[in-house]
């Protein structure tokens, strides 16, 4: 017997292959995480909420507690077109990938799981503009959102699947997946919020509901400044 889990194949901040490389480990890692506090689909299943963590340091950046805070939001299963759901897991993460140099680029995410959608909203702390990105990416459209340059683009998941046995687990392509990377800034001078949506049925996420999500979540995340 086995039990799968699904996780984005990339960061949705993809310039570059280091970059690729290193944010596809890092949502990888994410979704495991979120594997393993899933709870019982079952009735009477107790809310998800996000995972209290202690202050660190502060350091000027938005963190996994924060994405996950913004991101489990009371109308989030409305904005999906799902209402009748409720959140099964829902996590962050304060996540970073080292390149070569010995340079660290911070990327904390936030995942929450439907029945029908698994969202994740993550920020990418790096000097790459997202203007100029969809030339590198699969079925890439050229957006402005919130008064800022953004890309719309498809990628897939990766399906993992673990021997209850204790035999080796087993990956392949998984579902297909939509990502919308954002700028952190009007003037897109270096780094990014990304939202990405996938279905557990398979099908292709609806971009109007990507668009609707993002839309609704961006402005509620710390840090974010409104025409700036």
């Amino acid at each position: 017997m086995t039990e799968s889990v699904r996780a984005p194949e990339k960061g949705a901040n993809v310039w570059g292959q280091a970059i690729a490389a290193v944010a596809m480990v890092t949502a990888l890692g994410g979704g495991l995480w979120a594997y393993g506090q899933t709870t019982e689909s079952s009735g009477g299943r107790p809310p998800a909420t996000c995972s209290d963590e202690t202050p660190g340091k502060p350091t000027g950046r938005v963190t996994g507690a924060q994405l996950c805070e913004a991101l489990l939001r009371p109308d989030l299963a409305e904005l999906l077109g799902t209402p009748a759901e409720d959140a099964k897991t829902a996590s962050g993460s304060d996540g970073s990938v080292g390149l070569s140099g010995g340079k660290d680029i911070p990327m904390p995410s936030a995942e929450v799981e439907f029945d029908t959608y698994t969202v994740t909203l993550s920020a990418t702390y790096d000097d790459l503009p997202v203007a100029g990105s969809e030339s590198l990416l699969r079925d890439a459209e050229k957006r402005t959102v919130l008064g800022r340059p953004a890309v719309l683009y498809s990628d897939r998941t990766i399906r993992i699947a673990f021997r209850l046995d204790g035999g080796d687990a087993d990956s392949g392509p998984g579902v297909p997946l939509r990502s919308l990377m954002v700028a952190k800034d009007a003037k897109d001078g270096g780094g990014s919020f990304d939202v990405t949506l996938w279905r557990a049925d398979g099908m292709v996420p609806d971009d109007a509901v990507l668009l609707r999500l993002a839309e609704k979540v961006l402005p509620t995340v710390p840090g974010w400044t409104a025409g700036s």
